[in-house]
């Protein structure tokens, strides 16, 4: 199933996405599926992030060649990092370009969404966790990581984490192609076959330090390719068999 959440006047509600066409639910869709039996058109709604984290856990040089681009040494272990959620925005919102910084990059990743609690879980254990996968933008003021020698100011300017356009339940991410692409330019492609650790080995990894709670995010890593964005770019953060992301810069 595809799964979004959307805002229609002054309400904001779950619903699952059929073609063009969203089958409403009455409350988050983690532990069931319980339709209202509305459906609305998907022109009639205004799409927002798909999901409500507690946070976003990211992974940082998860691609052996992205590392080498950044002149990062690989530490044989997830690098972690988190963005803080008022990060977040929807698919075809607007990522703010701030004023303190001169380099703003894009960053393609595959979101995993979590579905249920879990903590020090196994590998196994962790597939189960899973709710579903979805495009996300794990934008970066460069310059000012490279001012500051750490990750954190840098990755969490306010609409730095765009998300969605849904969340596939279904997604399978085995040997499936990433790609960023920038004003219609294909700037990063690769598969997550090239991922230094898979899924399920992230999920064991920060579940033994964290708790992951249902709606929270993992971002996991991008692949090689990166590079700036200016104002009024359009990027796109395109995985196959997922809905595309799409944000402009403004």
């Amino acid at each position: 199933m595809k799964i979004v959440r959307v805002k229609t006047n002054d309400e904001i509600f779950y619903a699952v996405k059929d073609g063009r066409l969203l089958k409403r639910l009455a409350e988050p869709p983690y532990e069931r599926y319980v339709f209202t039996g509305e459906e609305i058109a998907l022109g009639d709604v205004t799409l927002i992030s798909p999901c409500q984290p507690t946070k976003i856990v990211a992974v940082g040089l998860n691609y052996a060649q992205h590392a080498a681009e950044l002149n990062d040494k690989l530490i044989g272990n997830p690098v972690l990092f988190l963005k803080p959620v008022t990060t977040l925005i929807a698919h075809e919102a607007c990522i703010e370009y701030p004023a303190i910084s001169s380099r703003v990059d894009y960053e393609a990743e595959l979101g995993v969404v979590i579905g249920k609690t879990c903590k020090n879980v196994t590998p196994l254990e962790a597939k189960s966790c899973i709710f579903g996968y979805t495009a996300l933008n794990d934008v970066t003021a460069r310059d000012i990581q490279k001012q500051d020698g750490q990750w954190t100011r840098a990755k969490s300017f306010d609409t730095f984490c765009p998300v969605g356009p849904s969340i596939d339940t279904e997604f399978d991410p085995s040997g499936k192609r990433i790609q960023s692409v920038l004003n219609g330019e294909v700037k990063q492609d690769s598969t997550f076959d090239n991922m230094l650790f898979n899924v399920p080995d992230i999920i064991c990894f920060i579940s033994a330090c964290m708790t992951l709670l249902p709606g929270d995010i993992i971002a996991t890593g991008t692949p090689e390719g990166i590079g700036p964005m200016q104002r009024g770019d359009t990027i796109e953060v395109r995985i196959e068999g997922l809905d595309t992301l799409k944000n402009t810069v403004k």
